[in-house]
């Protein structure tokens, strides 16, 4: 089998995603979008990360990578769409993307909604998580999505499209190494947001090895969805 990584900036890729994929005898091709260009398939399993960029930006690439999902999720592909590619998800099915009331960056309750606690994903976790964001913009419920999560700033943080594709806007798959990158590479977000570095590095170390579990279990479920 063969998972497809869209990556938008060198400093935020699939972390623990890969891990897992590797463990399973799963190879990842990795394209950095928009210098790589698309791939030419979404493979066995399309992951679409983060990055700085807006889905509302009127660059070209972002009408072809939105075209790209939009194929994919309607085709049935099992789908793992990461902060903005979760924003990519969700305008790929005609929901609206709109700047959030604040900032949501580093250690973030969310809960697991009704919806969730019945997912072959989440309803196997906490109904309480502590997750890792960093993002600025958030989004409405697609048509035919469930709500799977919320928190405080973002009510919808998590959604499930059919049963094989989910968009969130946090990151499970996160290490130290993306979390220190984060950190060197966006320092304006963390003064908007008025939060330190070392805030947001230590504050969520206690809770990454939920976050990987779920990244797992998140991998083989739809992989075994592929079967």
């Amino acid at each position: 089998m063969r998972a497809v990584c869209l990556q938008h900036v060198p400093f935020e890729g699939p972390g623990a995603f890969a891990t897992a994929l590797a463990d399973r005898g799963v190879s990842l091709d990795r394209h950095l979008v928009p210098r790589d260009g698309l791939p030419g398939d979404a493979g066995d399993l399309l992951i679409v990360m983060g990055g700085p960029m807006s889905v509302n930006d009127s660059d070209t690439w972002i009408a072809e990578e939105t075209a790209f999902i939009r194929s994919a999720l309607l085709a049935g592909k099992p789908v793992i769409g990461v902060c903005l590619g979760s924003q990519f998800m969700a305008k790929a099915l005609g929901a609206t993307v709109k700047p959030g009331k604040a900032l949501e960056i580093g250690k973030t309750r969310i809960d697991v909604t009704e919806e969730g606690k019945h997912d072959p994903v989440f309803g196997a976790f906490p109904e309480a998580l502590s997750v890792f964001e960093w993002h600025g913009e958030v989004f409405d419920l697609p048509q035919d999505c469930v709500p799977l999560a919320g928190s405080d700033i973002a009510p919808l943080q998590a959604f499930r499209f059919r049963s094989r594709a989910y968009g969130l806007l946090f990151h499970l798959e996160i290490e130290t190494e993306g979390i220190e990158a984060l950190c060197r590479e966006c320092p304006s977000d963390l003064e908007r947001a008025h939060v330190t570095a070392s805030k947001v590095s230590i504050g969520f170390l206690p809770h990454m090895w939920l976050s990987h579990q779920i990244a797992d279990r998140l991998i083989g479920h739809l992989l075994q969805s592929n079967h």
